[in-house]
């Protein structure tokens, strides 16, 4: 869990000297596309409940409406000491769930239909144990200021090229003698700059998956169950994928799986790690915690 926060702050850190040496190249101000990044991010954040939730075709339910899901909740609250979220259902059949909310005291814990018909009551704890962690460790909060400061990023690249475009030079408004090298710079900072902030994004994503993982295990005690329950829903969006229409991209990193997977090179854009990674890492946080080998392999 340290080595998590020391590695998220790390990448975080990483990103701010990007936006940072950026500007200073284009003689630009960071503090403006950084305010303005912030100010579009924290209106999202503050309502990203609601957003997600819609985005997601969930819908808040009762107790009665899904009895396995807030029994195992209940379980696994009492155990952590954490509030109790709400609970929506997606009808979908696509095995699949995801944690939204701007806090630990607001959040809200999504299941697919189609988790449900797939998984036993230990596996399906051992997911929502996972979603759990992920509110538990504020990674909405996380995610919100990657995305703020990887928002900045790709606003000054744009602005930077539309000014330097604008009066043939790629810096601040005094230096209209640049190069035609020059100009080719500030394309290429234009292209690269916004993706390897992107990449940075998703790296901060893959860390909070594993940290997540980790997270579920230990506190549902059932880190088979969570490897077995991975190993269904990748089968599953192996062997029957689904309607692209009924899978939003948008939403990719906050489902326990990414819907959307392919060839080494999605990997490295991938907003998870691959999910036998995560089963392997899984089984030696197993034998750490005294189990044995995983038998449903």
């Amino acid at each position: 869990m340290v080595w998590t926060f020391i590695k998220t702050t790390l990448l975080i850190g990483f990103l701010t000297g990007i936006l940072f040496v950026i500007a200073y190249l284009l003689g630009l101000s960071p503090i403006m596309a950084l305010g303005f990044a912030a100010f579009m991010n924290l209106i999202m954040y503050w309502f990203s409940d609601k957003i997600v939730l819609k985005m997601g075709g969930a819908k808040l339910v009762t107790e009665d409406q899904a009895p396995r899901v807030y029994a195992a909740l209940r379980r696994l609250t009492a155990a952590s000491g954490t509030k109790m979220p709400k609970v929506a259902l997606v009808n979908s059949p696509i095995p699949n769930a995801f944690a939204t909310g701007r806090s630990p005291n607001n959040a809200t814990v999504a299941v697919h239909a189609g988790l449900l018909s797939i998984v036993n009551d230990e596996e399906l704890e051992a997911v929502l144990a996972h979603e759990l962690t992920h509110v538990r460790n504020w990674d909405t909060l996380t995610s919100t200021i990657v995305a703020t400061v990887a928002g900045a990023i790709s606003y000054l690249a744009q602005w930077g090229w539309f000014f330097g475009g604008a009066f043939g030079y790629g810096g601040g408004y005094g230096q209209r003698d640049r190069s035609q090298g020059n100009m080719i710079g500030l394309l290429l900072m234009m292209i690269l700059a916004p993706l390897a902030a992107m990449l940075v994004q998703l790296a901060v994503s893959r860390t909070r998956e594993y940290s997540a993982d980790e997270g579920g295990a230990k506190l549902s005690g059932k880190p088979e169950a969570l490897a077995s329950a991975l190993s269904k829903i990748e089968m599953y969006a192996k062997h029957r994928p689904a309607n692209p229409q009924s899978k939003n991209p948008a939403l990719a990193s906050l489902y326990i799986i990414n819907p959307f997977r392919g060839s080494f090179l999605t990997e490295l854009f991938s907003t998870h790690p691959a999910t036998q990674k995560r089963i392997a890492r899984l089984e030696r946080i197993a034998e750490s915690m005294g189990y044995g080998p995983f038998r449903f392999q």
